[in-house]
C-alpha cells in the first residue's frame, strides 16, 4: 500500500503559504457530521489533529467506514470536481482541529498562479489514488465477511 499523501507538505514552502493565506482554523467536537454524501462541497480541510472517518451509506440504517483521516490529511475533494458534491460522508471520530479552506477562494488563488494550481491538483490526485487503493481494499474485505455470512 502507497503512503498516504500530506498536502501541506507536498506544496512548496511559497506555494503552501499562498495557500496558508486562505486558511481558517475551525474545530469539531467528537461524532460530529462534518458534510453528508451529495451535499454541495464548497470547501476542504487539512486535518491538525483528531481523527475523521469517511463513510458510505449502505442503505437507510447502515453506513461502512471506508477510510479513517488524522492528522495532515485532506479531508474532502469533491469540491474540485464538478458536480461539486461530496461522494462520501465524514463524521469527527474524535475532537478535531483543522485548516478549513474556502473552494471558490482556492480555485481563484490556483487560477492566479497556475503553477501552485498544477501542484495542487497533482497533490490531490495523489490523495484520490491513496483512497481509491483503502476503498478498494475495504470493499474487499466487506465483500469477503459478507460471503462467509459474518455480515
Amino acid at each position: 500500500m502507497t503512503k498516504a499523501i500530506k498536502l501541506l507538505n507536498a506544496l512548496p514552502p511559497p506555494q503552501r503559504q499562498r495557500l496558508m493565506t486562505l486558511a481558517r482554523e475551525v474545530s469539531f467536537p467528537e461524532d460530529t457530521r462534518i458534510f453528508e454524501a451529495g451535499g454541495t462541497a464548497d470547501r476542504f480541510w487539512v486535518i491538525r489533529s483528531g481523527a475523521v472517518s469517511l463513510d458510505q451509506r449502505v442503505n437507510s440504517l447502515r453506513r461502512v467506514t471506508v477510510a479513517s483521516l488524522g492528522a495532515g490529511d485532506l479531508l474532502g475533494w469533491s469540491w474540485l470536481f464538478q458536480p461539486r458534491t461530496w461522494d462520501f460522508g465524514a463524521v469527527a471520530f474524535s475532537p478535531v482541529r483543522a485548516y478549513e479552506f474556502d473552494a471558490g477562494a482556492v480555485l481563484r488563488l490556483c487560477e492566479e498562479d497556475p503553477e501552485l494550481g498544477m501542484t495542487l491538483v497533482r497533490s490531490v490526485a495523489e490523495v484520490l489514488a491513496h483512497r481509491l487503493e483503502m476503498t478498494r481494499g475495504k470493499l474487499m474485505e466487506q465483500y469477503t465477511l459478507h460471503r462467509r455470512g459474518v455480515l
